[in-house]
This record gives structure tokens, sequence and C-alpha cells, in this order.
């Protein structure tokens, strides 16, 4: 068992793109149940700070840090193993499965109980696991609100349901940390409340530690107990929503624009600069 206060950390991240530095010394970490947003303008380094953290991609220098454990060198899957989740800003679903096998694909890793022979005997370990991840799948949806598309084909669903079922997914089988890649893209108001819901539910009552990456600032502001502001792969700013609504730094940077914009998109829901 760890004794660092942080289930995430990375530290001292640099990547580099030959000569572009897309990440330069930035340094992250997130304890047990905190939502951490991670805001920043186009080419800020967002999504490759997830790819370092998922495993997609190694840095050039620094570490990445799991329950005290350094993962820098481990791969996606077993990060994904060992309690790390992750969607994207496209969404990544087998759109041939409907959204409940969707979900109890993601628990079959942890094997089906006898092997190949168990399988095709349809013996009773099998069942009996099939049954459970049946299960946990069902509650998983019930949850996200997502009971009545169960056995819907997760390719044939719109935008903000397909990002729900998505996060669903990430949720079948309980994660330590959550990465949240513009979950709110495409969402109606009310999905939007029905994820924000599931998120402080996750956090609260399992202690997953969650980073989110997301354009709409009101979304951010409301959701997150701290926030990260990245800015050509360095990190601008660190604190409360409201300490980091206040930076000026912050406003010049990440909008562009008179400080009044910043105060008009986090009271109204208006959307960042898009992009990572």
């Amino acid at each position: 068992m760890s004794t660092s206060e942080y289930v995430i950390e990375a530290d001292w991240i640099r990547v580099r793109f030959g000569g572009i530095t897309a990440l330069d010394g930035v340094r992250i970490a997130v304890r047990p149940g905190e939502v951490c947003g991670l805001i920043g303008p186009n080419g800020a380094g967002k999504t490759t700070l997830f790819d370092v953290l998922s495993g997609i991609r190694r840095p050039d220098e620094g570490h990445v840090v799991l329950d005290g454990t350094d993962i820098t060198r481990r791969s996606p899957a077993w990060r994904a193993r060992h309690g790390m989740r992750r969607t994207f800003q496209r969404q990544q679903l087998f759109g041939q499965l409907t959204v409940a096998d969707n979900l109890v694909v993601a628990q079959e890793w942890r094997g089906g109980g006898g092997g190949l022979a168990a399988d095709l005997l349809a013996a009773p370990t099998r069942r009996t696991r099939a049954t459970a991840r049946r299960e946990r799948a069902a509650e998983v949806m019930r949850s996200c609100g997502l009971d009545a598309l169960a056995g819907s084909y997760a390719g044939t669903l719109p935008v903000g349901q397909a990002r729900m079922a998505e996060l669903a997914r990430a949720l079948a089988d309980p994660p330590r940390v959550l990465l949240l890649d513009e979950p709110a893209s495409g969402m109606s108001s009310e999905e939007r409340a029905q994820l924000a819901a599931v998120i402080r539910h996750l956090t609260a009552e399992a202690g997953c530690a969650v980073i989110l990456v997301e354009h709409n600032v009101a979304f951010v502001m409301e959701l997150c107990t701290r926030v990260v502001v990245l800015d050509l792969g360095k990190v601008l700013a660190e604190g409360s929503a409201t300490e980091v609504r206040q930076n000026p730094a912050v406003r010049d940077a990440y909008l562009g624009t008179p400080n009044a914009a910043l105060d008009r998109a986090a009271d109204k829901g208006v959307d960042g600069p898009g992009g990572s």
C-alpha cells in the first residue's frame, strides 16, 4: 500500500516533437476523490499530457507515479489493469456491439473462469462470472441514465449518449484514476448535469481521482475542486476555480480577450478555445 497522499502524479514531464517542446517541466498530482480540471488554449499540451499519463506516449524526461509506484515505462494495458481509465475526444466505442455488451467487454480481461474448456462446456464458473458482469453492466448503466439504451448498438447513438456510454464503459471495471478528454462535448444541458452527477458520485463514494480536460468553462468551474491551466506546454496557474478565474495571466493567455470574457464563459457555459 502506497504512503503517498496522491493517487496519480506526473513529475517534471517534458515531451518534444522535433524542435517543438509540447510539455516543459509539467507537474500535476491528484488526490483520491479529487476532480482536477485541466484547461488551456489550443496547443497547450493537454492531450499530450493525457497520452503520457495513460502510457500512449513516453516522456522524454520526468516520471509518472501511480499509488506511489513509478509507472513511466509501463504499457497502457498495464495501467488499465491497475485502475487507470481514459475516454477520448473522439468516441472509441465498439459500434457493432450494444451498449450493454460494451460494458461487459470492459470486464473480460479478468478472465472467464476455467478458460476455453469452461466456455465450450458452459461451466458453472463461467456462467457465474458472466452473470456478475451483466449485473455490473446494468448497475453502471442505471447510474449513467442508459437503462433504455442497453440493447441499442453503440454506433447508432448520438454524440451526447455515445459520450455517456463511453464513460459507463470506463466505469464498468471500477477505476482508481479516470482521465476524461472533453466528456461534455456535444452533450445537452441535461446530459451534462447527468455527467456531473456521475462524476461527483464516483469521487465521493469510490474515492476515484478524476482529471478532466474540457472546453466548457462553466462545467469545469462548477465541477472541479482544483483547476490547472496549461499554456505553451507549461503550468501557467493552479488553484481553486475561483483563484484561477481571477488570475489575470489566465484571462490573458486562455482567451486572449478582455477579462470579462472569462466571466461570461464561466457564468453562461460558453466553451473556451478548442483543441489540445
